[in-house]
């Protein structure tokens, strides 16, 4: 009965990783414009790929596997949102701009501000 238990739960967070990775995948196809994506990317794929860490660690039965697959997960959890929104900030001092049927870029705004801020002063 315990085995049928972990075989359910093992069951559930693979299955339920898997369709967080097939959004993310399914979001880089399909959405509009380069912060889109990355955002896809970024969420649903670090949900994605740390239920299925700890889906790989429950299943082997091993707490020092389990451990590592912990660690995994939380170094998943906590750089690639920051990776993502730090390459989004360098595509966007690069140049790429939003889609138009984004609502708004606030991040051009807030350099606008900046700038005639800076040029007001000087």
């Amino acid at each position: 009965m315990v085995d049928m238990l972990w075989a359910v739960i093992v069951t559930a967070l693979l299955l339920s990783g898997a369709l967080f990775s097939l959004i993310a995948a399914i979001g880089i196809v399909r959405l509009p414009d380069l912060y889109s994506r990355m955002h896809a990317a970024s969420k649903a794929g670090t949900v994605g790929s740390g239920l299925l860490l700890l889906a790989v660690g429950i299943h082997s039965q091993d707490m020092a596997i389990l451990a590592r697959a912990l660690a995994g997960f939380v170094f998943f959890i906590l750089t690639a949102p920051i990776a993502a929104h730090l390459l989004a900030r360098a595509a966007h001092k690069a140049g790429h701009r939003l889609t138009p049927p984004s609502v708004r870029d606030e991040l051009l705004a807030r350099e606008q501000i900046a700038v005639r801020g800076y040029r007001k002063k000087g």
